[in-house]
């Protein structure tokens, strides 16, 4: 089934972490490919030392011809779909898909398949990924974790075979897809639009709330992409989806209805925080499931390893798929209490003065901080700021007011978060993180939380989110 690669001209657009992995991985699989990037060479240095040498390079745009010239397009990401170069490419007749569509579909092509597993939404993505994935582990299964959470799926799969049995790359390869049993897989709206087989097991959808509409300009066109999560999905696989969030309530209703009339598509099970539902949702400081282990199994909020209203959803997306999964409720309740979470989402840093410093620089949207704020109650000072994604910072005064005690305001996006949260608390300009840490220094009395949440992409200023939240963590280290 991979001969179908073997031999064929192939374009792989955008030299990200996973445009990197594309190529090397058609390249052992006998592909003649070509690597393209808008940026120039130089610009992309540090990428080309884990390229495969035997790949071609073209820089500096997106020649048409090099577009209708290929058998097969691979695109990455990061790269909007709706470029001239490939209106031109499909009116040839020439196929395009994803890096994600492209691992499934080497992690489909054997006798033996892994099932995989998909979390999306706008938040908790990471957090929900790898929590799941902990708890497939834990239940024993051989279990892979890849996509948007910094390992590319093709990456990993290349990695993987490298390591396995076999007298050429195919007979690895084989061997290495076959000794898995789980693939748990964060999956961006990006990652999205660019499947077409991509059929998981079981999905999630955690969370849909203003993103990147400074490239869907539409919040429709942004939800749409995240519900292709289960666009292909049928009897005998699961969907598990948010009840509070009306756009995703929405479309599991609306899967139920087709369901009933005998259409063949995916269980749909939900979870809530505020009311009770098919699957998980929290009574007090229980989150009760009724749909596994004849309705006992349980789990105490105050038990959970990770803290925050935002992460008792995550902890229940992520049961509810290990359950379907196989795993035992036990295995399910050990990981969930000692999961502590990840790096740079509301991570406690240090307290000084009485005064608590919260590591939140994932919250790279309005929707994060609104669900981080959720978990406050009052006497917060906000750093927020970066490189704003055409977003309505309008949606967070209700959040602040009452809560956050002063804004701190950082970044290229400093200007139009003041105007639209103007009159709902203390705001104050920074030049620089360091800036903003003693401002919000000088604000705080004991008893105060320290928020770095900043609603905005970190690109302005910072290498990505995780220098953001190192240098936040190294300034508050030397206070």
């Amino acid at each position: 089934m991979l001969k179908k690669y073997s031999d064929k001209k192939i374009l792989v657009v955008g030299m990200a972490r996973s445009g990197i992995g594309a190529a090397n991985l058609l390249v052992q699989m006998g592909a003649d490919v070509t690597l393209n990037d808008r940026k120039n060479e130089s610009q992309s240095e540090n990428a080309l030392l884990s390229l495969d040498k035997r790949v071609q390079l073209v820089f500096g745009g997106h020649p048409e011809e090099l577009f209708v010239s290929s058998d097969l397009i691979i695109v990455s990401p990061g790269v909007p779909l709706d470029m001239p170069c490939f209106k031109s490419a499909a009116s040839k007749g020439i196929e395009m898909i994803g890096e994600l569509e492209l691992g499934y579909d080497i992690l489909s092509a054997f006798d033996y398949r892994p099932e995989v597993y998909a979390v999306t939404g706008s938040n908790g993505k990471s957090t929900t990924t790898t929590l799941l994935y902990e708890m497939m582990s834990a239940a024993g299964f051989r279990t892979l974790i890849c996509g948007n959470i910094g390992k590319a799926i093709t990456e990993e799969i290349l990695v993987g075979a490298a390591t396995a049995q076999g007298s050429d790359f195919y007979e690895k390869l084989r061997a290495f897809v076959s000794s898995l049993q789980k693939v748990v897989v964060e999956v961006s709206s990006f990652q999205l639009e660019g499947i077409s087989g991509f059929r998981p097991k079981g999905s999630v959808i955690l969370n849909i709330t203003q993103d990147h509409m400074d490239r869907y300009h539409w919040m429709k066109l942004y939800a749409d992409a995240k519900l292709r999560v289960f666009m292909n999905q049928s009897d005998g696989d699961m969907v598990v989806i948010n009840a509070d969030d009306p756009l995703t309530e929405d479309a599991g209703l609306r899967l139920i209805q087709r369901a009933a009339r005998g259409a063949r598509v995916a269980k749909a099970l939900f979870f809530s925080r505020k009311k009770e539902v098919r699957g998980a949702y929290l009574d007090g400081d229980v989150i009760r499931f009724n749909e596994f282990e004849d309705g006992s199994f349980t789990l105490g909020v105050n038990e959970l390893g990770i803290k925050g209203v935002h992460n008792i959803e995550n902890v229940m997306a992520a049961s509810l798929l290990a359950l379907y999964g196989g795993c035992r409720p036990s295995v399910v309740e050990s990981c969930a209490r000692s999961f502590q979470g990840l790096e740079h989402r509301l991570e406690f840093v240090r307290e000084v003065d009485g005064v608590r410093y919260i590591n939140d620089s994932k919250g790279t949207n309005v929707g994060a901080v609104i669900k981080s704020l959720e978990g406050f109650s009052e006497g917060v000072i906000l750093i927020a700021g970066g490189r704003d994604k055409d977003s309505d910072f309008t949606e967070l005064r209700p959040f602040v007011q009452g809560r956050v005690k002063a804004l701190v305001l950082i970044g290229e996006a400093a200007e139009k978060i003041k105007i639209a949260l103007e009159g709902s608390t203390a705001i104050f300009d920074a030049a620089s993180l360091e800036d903003a840490l003693s401002i919000a220094k000088r604000e705080a009395a004991s008893g105060d939380v320290v928020l770095l949440s900043p609603a905005c992409a970190s690109f302005d200023m910072f290498r990505d989110f995780e220098d953001r939240g190192q240098q936040f963590k190294d300034i508050v280290r030397c206070m």
